[in-house]
C-alpha cells in the first residue's frame, strides 16, 4: 500500500484530538480514544524486566513435567543469572522508576528461589507415598529434552512403578494412615503427572514400532493404577470424596511471619489479629447502627431482612449492569479517578456454574466479571443461599469491587502503564486497592439508606473476619469448621456460602496471606490517602491515577513513589500503616 505520510499523520493527530463521546447504547461503545501520552522515554529496567518474563515463558513452555527436577534446575538457573544480570547495572545512574523496578525485580527474584525450595520440599513430602513415581518424571523430561528412547529401560521403569503403588496401595490399608493434608497432595501431584505421561505416551505410540511393542501395554496398565493410587489416596486416605470436604494445608506461624515481611508489613501474626479484631468491633457497631434505622434491635435481624431482597430469577444480569452504572457516574461526578470511555465497556459478564459455586458462592471479576446466582439444576436449598447470598445490597457492594473502580479498572490501566510491573503483582494491591474503594465510597456516601450501608459493612466484615480464620488457621490455632462458624456468628453469611469460602480460601489455589490481603492493603491505601490526599498535597484523582499508572507493586514502594522518595534497597518491611497498633 502506498501511504502518504503526512496525511496520515494529520489523520492520527485529529483522531488523538478527538474528544470522546458517550456510548450510543450499553453494548455499542464509540472506540474512541484519549488523547494518547507518549512517554519521552522508557524506564531503562523496563526492556530488562520484559526480558527475562519472555525466557520465563520459554523455559516454562519448555520445561513443563510436574515436580520435575529438571524445571526446578532450569529455573534456578535462570532466577541466579538474572540475579547477577542485576547486579552488573550501577544503581547511581538509575532514574527514580527505575530504582523502584530494581528493587523489585530483586525481591521477585529472591522469592521464586525461596519458592523453588519451598516446593522441593512440598513435592519430596508428596513422593514419599507414590514410590517409583520420580523415576517417571525424570522419563518424562527426557523426553522434554529431545532425547532418545530406550524402549526396554522405558517398560522396566513403568513396570517398577505399576508394582511399587499397588503394593503401597495395600500397605496403607493396613498400616496407620498418613496426614491427610499430604496425602491430599500427593492425590494431586500423581494426578496432574498422569496427564503428563499421557503426552508423553502419545508421542510415542504408534510412531515409534520399539515402544508401540514393548512399552504401550504396561504403560495402560499403569495409567489404570496411577488413577487408582489418586483416587485411594483422595478418597480413602484424605477422606476427600465430597467436593464440599475442607482440608487445608497450614503452613505455620513461622512462614507467616516470613510471608509478612515478604509482604512488607512490619507487624507480627498476633498484632494482625488485633488490628482484624479491632476492625471487625468497627464494623459491627457500625451494622448495629444502620440495624437500628431500620427498626432492628439486634443487626443479625436486619441482615435477615435485606437477604430476602433480590432481583427476580432471570433478572440479575441486568442488574449487574445498572449497578456497574452506577459506580462509574458516582465516581466520574465526584472527580475520584479517570475512567477511560473504553474501559466502561471492554467488560464481559459470565454466569458461574453451579459446581464453580461450591467454592465461589459470590461474584468474583478481574477484567470481566463471574455473576453467582441460582441455577435450575441446584437442589432447592443451594438455589435459596445463593439467592440471600447474592441479594440487591450484597451485590451492590461486589459489583464496583469487581468492576470500576475495582479490579476491571485495575486490569486496564495495569496493560496499558508499566505493564512490565505486572511481574511483580501482590493481592496486597490488587485486592487492597478494590477493598480500599469500599472504604472510601462508604466515607463518602455512596450507601445512601440504612440497607445500603449494610450490605457494605457485610463485606467490610467478611474481610477483617478473613484475616482472623485465614492467619488462625494457618497458625494452627483454628480449624476448618471453626472458620465456617465465625462466619455465620460474627459477620452474617449463610452456612453453606461460609463453607465455600473456607473451601476456597483453604483449596491450595490461593497464597496463605491473600484473604488478609484485601483488608491489609486497603488499610495501607487507606493511610496513604490521609497521608497525601487529606494533608492536601494531591486531589483525590491524582492520588488514584497516579497509583493505577505506576502498576501494581507492594504499598510501602507505592508511597515512595508517590512521596519521591527512593524505597530501601532491600524493600525492608519499616512503615507502620497502621496507628492504632502501636498506640500504649
Amino acid at each position: 500500500m502506498n501511504f502518504r505520510p503526512a496525511l496520515l499523520s494529520t489523520a492520527i493527530a485529529a483522531l488523538l484530538a478527538a474528544t470522546p463521546s458517550k456510548a450510543s447504547s450499553p453494548m455499542g461503545p464509540q472506540n474512541i480514544p484519549q488523547r494518547a501520552e507518549i512517554p519521552v522515554s522508557q524506564h531503562a529496567l523496563a526492556f530488562f524486566i520484559q526480558r527475562f518474563q519472555h525466557d520465563l515463558d520459554s523455559t516454562e513452555h519448555t520445561y513443563d513435567i510436574t515436580a520435575g527436577i529438571a524445571r526446578e534446575n532450569a529455573l534456578r538457573s535462570l532466577y541466579l543469572g538474572w540475579q547477577a544480570r542485576l547486579g552488573e547495572f550501577d544503581r547511581a545512574k538509575f532514574s527514580a522508576e527505575d530504582r523502584i523496578d530494581a528493587a523489585l525485580f530483586r525481591r521477585e527474584l529472591t522469592y521464586r528461589l525461596s519458592q523453588l525450595d519451598f516446593e522441593h520440599a512440598r513435592n519430596a513430602e508428596a513422593l514419599k507415598l507414590l514410590p517409583e513415581v520420580a523415576p517417571l518424571i525424570a522419563l518424562a523430561e527426557q523426553r522434554r529434552a529431545l532425547m532418545p528412547l530406550d524402549a526396554a529401560r522405558a517398560r522396566q521403569l513403568i513396570d517398577r512403578a505399576a508394582s511399587a503403588l499397588t503394593a503401597e496401595e495395600s500397605r496403607l490399608r493396613s498400616a496407620p494412615a498418613p496426614s491427610p493434608v499430604i496425602a491430599l497432595r500427593a492425590s494431586k501431584l500423581l494426578s496432574a503427572f498422569r496427564e503428563d505421561f499421557k503426552q508423553w505416551h502419545t508421542f510415542y505410540n504408534g510412531y515409534d514400532p520399539a515402544y508401540t511393542k514393548q512399552v504401550a501395554k504396561s504403560y495402560e496398565a499403569l495409567d489404570k493404577q496411577l488413577e487408582s493410587t489418586a483416587k485411594f489416596l483422595r478418597n480413602d486416605i484424605a477422606k476427600a470424596a465430597d467436593p464440599e470436604t475442607i482440608i487445608g494445608d497450614p503452613i505455620g506461624r513461622d512462614a507467616v511471619e516470613a510471608a509478612l515481611r515478604y509482604e512488607m508489613i512490619p507487624y507480627t501474626p498476633e498484632q494482625i489479629v488485633q488490628l482484624a479484631e479491632r476492625e471487625l468491633r468497627w464494623c459491627q457497631e457500625e451494622m448495629r447502627k444502620a440495624a437500628a434505622e431500620m427498626g432492628y434491635a439486634d443487626w443479625h435481624d436486619a441482615l435477615e431482612q435485606i437477604k430476602k431482597d433480590g432481583p427476580a430469577v432471570g433478572d440479575q444480569p441486568q442488574y449487574v449492569v445498572k449497578l456497574a452504572d452506577e459506580a462509574i457516574d458516582y465516581v466520574e461526578r465526584n472527580r475520584l479517578v479517570t475512567v477511560p470511555e473504553l474501559a466502561k465497556r471492554d467488560w464481559r459478564m459470565t454466569m458461574l456454574s453451579p459446581e464453580y459455586q461450591l467454592q465461589a458462592p459470590f461474584f468474583l471479576g478481574g477484567e470481566d466479571v463471574w455473576v453467582a446466582y441460582p441455577h435450575d439444576s441446584m437442589p432447592a436449598e443451594k438455589q435459596a443461599m445463593a439467592l440471600r447470598g447474592n441479594n440487591r445490597y450484597f451485590s451492590r457492594a461486589v459489583v464496583h469491587h469487581e468492576l470500576i473502580p475495582g479490579h476491571h479498572l485495575q486490569h486496564f490501566y495495569n496493560s496499558r502503564y508499566n505493564s512490565h510491573r505486572e511481574l511483580f503483582g501482590t493481592p496486597f494491591w490488587t485486592e487492597g486497592w478494590a477493598l480500599y474503594w469500599e472504604f472510601l465510597l462508604y466515607q463518602k456516601g455512596f450507601a445512601k439508606t440504612p440497607e445500603q450501608k449494610l450490605g457494605m459493612l457485610f463485606w467490610r466484615s467478611h474481610r477483617a473476619a478473613r484475616i482472623l480464620f485465614s492467619l488462625s488457621f494457618h497458625m494452627g490455632t483454628m480449624t476448618p469448621q471453626q472458620s465456617i462458624d465465625m462466619l455465620v456468628e460474627r459477620v452474617g453469611h449463610e452456612r453453606a456460602n461460609a463453607a465455600a469460602e473456607v473451601r476456597r480460601s483453604f483449596a491450595g489455589d490461593y497464597g496463605p496471606l491473600y484473604q488478609a490481603a484485601y483488608m491489609l492493603g486497603g488499610l495501607q491505601f487507606w493511610e496513604l490517602r490521609r497521608e497525601l490526599v487529606e494533608s492536601g498535597k494531591m486531589t483525590d484523582r491524582e492520588f488514584h491515577d497516579a497509583i493505577l499508572k505506576g502498576g501494581p507493586m507492594p504499598v510501602s514502594v507505592v508511597r515512595s513513589r508517590l512521596m519521591g522518595t527512593d524505597p530501601d534497597p532491600d524493600l525492608k518491611p519499616d512503615w507502620r500503616f497502621y496507628p492504632a497498633l502501636d498506640a500504649k
